[in-house]
């Protein structure tokens, strides 16, 4: 029980060296390059890196000295009869004893915990969860532009392959450099022509392990990228899983797939075809040692220049040797293997940060709810789309409905609004205050977001709706959801776990929920907000009507006191708005009310006489 405690004790101790959660300056353009990327990641472990290399190689020379020790044994015997060894002997054999059952396992112990127990699990987490954090705060349209999957593989795959580098370095190649060191000191020390073969098959060995890692590194980056393209894929098809049933594409989606998977298959074969070299060429180079060594040695011992010990330390030494090269080389090619796999996880975890805050920013202060859009124009990069000089003033708990075919330009306000991208020309201030002189997080703060397929985090009801406030009470959570018509439903609700009402999970984007419950549940969290600005993003164009006019009338509750923004297809939805905005090919082209905006017989009114059901045609007819 005693020992249960101390062992604890120590491994606590050992676990607590280096927290991987400490404080850190997040860098907007972390190092692109392999070595300072590690570098800059590991440098809280500066300081066990220098202990674990100093206990390396301590074992190292400890393991060489058992081999030299050993031979110094046979040689004792020899010289002496049986019955006076003991006697003559004493001193030296307890020392030696007591050093192997006490010292030796108490630096291996500390070896082995700096190694596995304040090194690995804290070199992944810190890894990985700094890499979350960089990837958590770039822009919405740098997400836009690659696979999810590709994105959480490489998240996945990059700690894990920096641990076993960081590990293998550790483990193997200093250790082993310290044990090459010492054998050729051992066998030199015998006789300095033994040490040529050694030397000897050192120098193969160097070069087999430099042809095997110069080609293992670019197989083993060509071999991540094929199996992060394969997970990309393959939660491509699953995140779209409806349609690919409602289109019958399963087939379709197996090819694209295999695709995928058999490029990795014959990526992976190559990096394999690379070990077997490897391993054949070791098998040869490892008798070259043996027979070099021990044969060179027994030749010594014929002419009388070395006594049977140096042949025994021989024959250990060059069987430790003939086991360890192997794993020598497999720790080599593992961490050149795993540099490949860093290397590729680099491209999104040293991404620059595409939409930073400004060098002093500060947090927006509304006081109002005023919004100033002063000659804005956005055509992300391009010479077309996007928006051309907008200018629109919103009072303080004005209600603005924007109107105008798909690609006029709404979502683009709105994404600017947002901040989810920096605006290429112009300005928008929220009560006199420019936006890309706050801070993002302060700006969002200010903004509720009701939108047309509103998907739910995969957690419970409850989880979902304190999205909008974390620190929002049980009673304020509960409120809002009945403001949002949500309670009565959520507590019949019951997920396959048995979990139910609050707690129930609601599955992937929601999808366990009907569009009528799962747009209630967000609507429940944007009230929860409260937030003084609210945008509505066709918050209702998929539901049918019936649902649309309840959660309409949920909504016009909401509205009460706060400015507005509503995007809608279905013009009957913003038609009692204080404001319609009419948008076309990025320009304002006309704005006013709804009975203003009929009267004058322009594109507003076009729009109304060609709706069917209420909906407004994709194109301008």
């Amino acid at each position: 029980m005693a020992a249960c405690v101390i062992f604890k004790a120590m491994f606590r101790f050992f676990e607590k060296l280096v927290d991987p959660y400490q404080a850190y300056a997040s860098d907007d353009t972390p190092p692109r390059a392999l070595l300072p990327f590690l570098r800059n990641y590991l440098y809280p472990f500066k300081k066990i890196f220098w202990v674990l290399g100093v206990f390396s190689f301590t074992t190292a020379f400890i393991e060489i000295g058992l081999i030299w020790y050993l031979g110094r044994l046979i040689m004792l015997l020899t010289d002496v009869k049986p019955t006076e060894f003991w006697a003559e002997n004493k001193a030296e054999l307890i020392s030696v004893s007591i050093f192997i059952l006490t010292v030796r396992p108490v630096l291996q112990a500390v070896d082995t915990m700096l190694q596995n127990n304040a090194m690995l699990p804290n070199v992944g987490t810190l890894v990985r969860y700094r890499s979350h954090k960089h990837v958590l705060r770039q822009s919405v349209s740098w997400f836009e532009n690659d696979f999810a999957g590709r994105i959480a593989n490489r998240i996945m795959q990059t700690p894990p392959a920096t641990g076993e580098v960081v590990y293998q370095t550790f483990d193997a190649i200093t250790f082993s450099i310290a044990y090459l060191i010492g054998a050729i000191f051992l066998l030199a020390g015998a006789d300095p022509r033994l040490a040529l073969p050694m030397l000897l098959w050192i120098g193969l060995y160097g070069a087999l392990v430099a042809w095997t890692v110069r080609r293992v590194g670019p197989a083993s980056t060509a071999s991540s990228d094929a199996r992060s393209a394969v997970t990309g894929r393959v939660v491509d098809s699953y995140t779209n899983i409806h349609s690919v049933k409602m289109f019958s594409q399963s087939d379709q989606e197996l090819d694209y797939g295999v695709e995928a998977i058999e490029h990795a298959r014959t990526t992976f074969q190559y990096e394999m075809r690379l070990y077997s070299l490897m391993d054949i060429g070791l098998v040869v180079l490892n008798g070259f040692l043996v027979v070099g060594v021990v044969g060179w040695a027994i030749y010594l011992w014929t002419i009388g220049s070395a006594g049977v010990g140096v042949i025994a330390a021989g024959a250990a030494l060059t069987t430790r040797l003939n086991g360890m090269s192997g794993w020598i080389m497999w720790a080599l090619t593992t961490v050149f293997r795993e540099l490949g796999v860093i290397r590729e996880g680099m491209e999104t975890i040293a991404a620059p940060i595409e939409l930073t805050d400004v060098e002093g920013a500060t947090s927006l202060k509304m006081t109002e709810g005023r919004i100033d859009i002063i000659n804005l124009t956005h055509r992300y990069g391009r010479d077309f789309g996007g928006l051309e000089g907008v200018n629109l003033n919103i009072l303080p708990g004005e209600r603005i409905g924007l109107v105008g075919a798909s690609g006029a330009g709404k979502s683009t306000l709105i994404k600017l609004l947002l901040r989810f991208y920096d605006v290429e020309q112009g300005s928008i201030k929220f009560d006199s205050q420019e936006i890309s002189n706050v801070t993002q997080d302060s700006l969002r703060a200010q903004i509720g977001v009701v939108q047309q397929d509103s998907s739910l985090l995969h957690r419970s009801v409850r989880d979902n709706i304190l999205y909008g406030k974390l620190n929002g009470s049980e009673l304020e959570m509960l409120e809002a959801a009945k403001k949002a018509e949500a309670h009565d439903f959520i507590l019949k609700l019951e997920d396959p776990e048995g979990r139910k009402g609050y707690d129930a999970q609601v599955g992937e984007r929601g999808v366990k929920l009907s569009g009528g419950q799962r747009q209630r549940v967000a609507l429940a969290r944007v009230i929860l907000k409260d937030a003084p600005i609210l945008v509505l993003d066709e918050a209702t164009s998929a539901l049918d009507s019936v649902v649309e006019a309840e959660i309409l009338d949920t909504l016009y509750n909401v509205m009460a006191g706060k400015t507005v923004i509503a995007i809608a297809h279905r013009l009957s939805t913003i038609a009692h708005m204080d404001r319609i905005v009419v948008f076309e090919e990025g320009r304002i082209v006309e704005e006013g009310t709804h009975t203003s905006l009929l009267a004058t017989g322009g594109a507003y009114a076009e729009f109304w006489r060609h709706q069917s059901g209420g909906f407004l045609a994709m194109e301008k007819p």
